[in-house]
């Protein structure tokens, strides 16, 4: 296991904070994301996290401290923050993120309507979940 897996699975073990603070890119700025870790985290490539970001392929890797980049990782991060509070887990979240069809949206996932900038019609499912729930 490499050194950046030991440190993203102790991350993820300390909750979203943890995964927050596995992501912070401290080389880059003071809140600056890192799109390599969001990248390793959600096991997609920077070619295909550069096509969700709406951005040319270098510029995840040559300016990844960008306004486009960054506000593409920082509206992921919300969804991803809602599905955790609501699951309780990280890990769980990032999965339904990923892979869950969602009904309502003609079964496209969270990341795929993430990627259309519908960040908001998501975050009104996960909190409509979230009564239903409670």
């Amino acid at each position: 296991m490499t050194t950046t897996s030991v440190n993203q699975a102790v991350a993820l073990s300390r909750g979203f904070d943890g995964f927050i603070e596995f992501l912070h890119d401290q080389h880059a700025g003071a809140s600056t994301l890192s799109p390599k870790r969001f990248g390793d985290v959600l096991k997609i490539d920077l070619q295909t996290l550069a096509t969700q970001a709406h951005v040319h392929r270098n510029t995840i890797s040559r300016a990844p401290a960008s306004e486009s980049v960054q506000k593409y990782l920082r509206e992921a991060l919300r969804v991803l923050r809602a599905a955790s509070d609501l699951s309780g887990d990280v890990k769980r979240a990032i999965f339904w993120y990923r892979n869950e069809p969602l009904p309502p949206f003609r079964y496209k996932t969270a990341e795929q309507l993430v990627t259309e900038g519908r960040i908001e019609d998501v975050l009104r499912y996960v909190e409509s979940l979230e009564a239903g729930a409670t």
